[in-house]
């Protein structure tokens, strides 16, 4: 059974090579079980607005361009409800697992309401859960999205605020178990926005992350330069994120390592040691 699809990417768990040898400061404090965890809670969040942005842009076969979705399925199915107030819209998977385009299984609702359309400045898009699963990992809690019109740059931005809760299957991590995640972040449309392609569309955020894993364990996180993320490509492609891990030091993780351009690797600084690491 696939997981969840890691796009955050702090997945850091092969090590290449060290720039600086390691000394006993840093024993005990390479574990990377956390900030693994935030990044499978962190993607489910993301593909979530991703999945809300397919569905609102077409129809379950035919989306921005006619080309195939890049989430949904077949098995999927949309529902707009004009009538309510705020509109809504809902993404349906079914009772039993979905198998959609991105590799990931998926069941139950997702549910959008929204106020304006998402290109406008001012709209708000709620969603909300329904049984949801993703690769039998049940997801709750809500994200809203809020359109703050264009930047000095000419670019849209919108305010993202998450409050979720994961309840992960047992193959996860031996046993049925919980943890939280909320996130409040600005994300940039900085490229892609006016052509027919989902897969030129390039996102620049920022902002802030914490939660509470499985184990009981608090994190924090933020970003020192905003992320990239390249919808076309898996990982995040440049920016820094510092992310503290309950009773640690922080890791510092710049995703621009070598040159900024799509690639699997980064570069980790924990109290001023430097490692090159691989994204898996």
């Amino acid at each position: 059974m696939k997981k969840i699809s890691v796009i955050s990417v702090l997945s850091l768990v092969v090590f290449i090579s060290a720039c600086k040898k390691e000394t006993p400061k840093l024993e005990g404090d390479n574990d990377t079980s956390t900030s693994i965890e935030n990044a499978m809670a962190d993607a489910a969040y993301n593909d979530v607005a991703n999945i809300a942005d397919e569905a609102y842009t077409g129809s379950v076969s035919s989306y921005k361009s006619g080309v195939p979705p890049v989430f949904l399925s077949n098995c999927a199915s949309v529902t707009f409800d004009t009538a309510s107030t705020p509109k809504s819209f809902t993404i349906d998977f079914g009772t039993t697992n979905c198998l959609c385009n991105d590799v990931n299984y998926r069941r139950g609702k997702i549910i959008v309401a929204y106020q304006g359309f998402y290109r406008d400045s001012g709209s708000v898009h709620t969603i909300t859960f329904d049984n949801y699963y993703v690769n039998n990992n049940k997801i709750d809690g809500s994200k809203t999205v809020i359109n703050r019109g264009r930047n000095t740059n000419g670019n849209l931005t919108f305010d993202i605020a998450v409050n979720g809760t994961i309840t992960w299957d047992a193959s996860y991590f031996g046993s049925v178990s919980t943890s939280t995640y909320t996130a409040n972040r600005t994300r940039e449309w900085s490229e892609g926005e006016s052509t027919l392609l989902w897969t030129d569309d390039v996102y620049l955020i920022s902002g802030t992350q914490s939660g509470v894993t499985h184990t009981g364990n608090s994190y924090t996180a933020y970003t020192v330069s905003p992320l990239k993320k390249e919808i076309g490509y898996r990982h995040i492609t440049d920016g820094t994120l510092a992310f503290t891990p309950q009773g640690k030091f922080t890791r510092y993780i710049n995703y621009g390592y070598p040159s900024g351009t799509p690639d699997n690797l980064a570069q980790v600084t924990i109290n001023g040691y430097t490692y090159v690491v691989q994204l898996r």
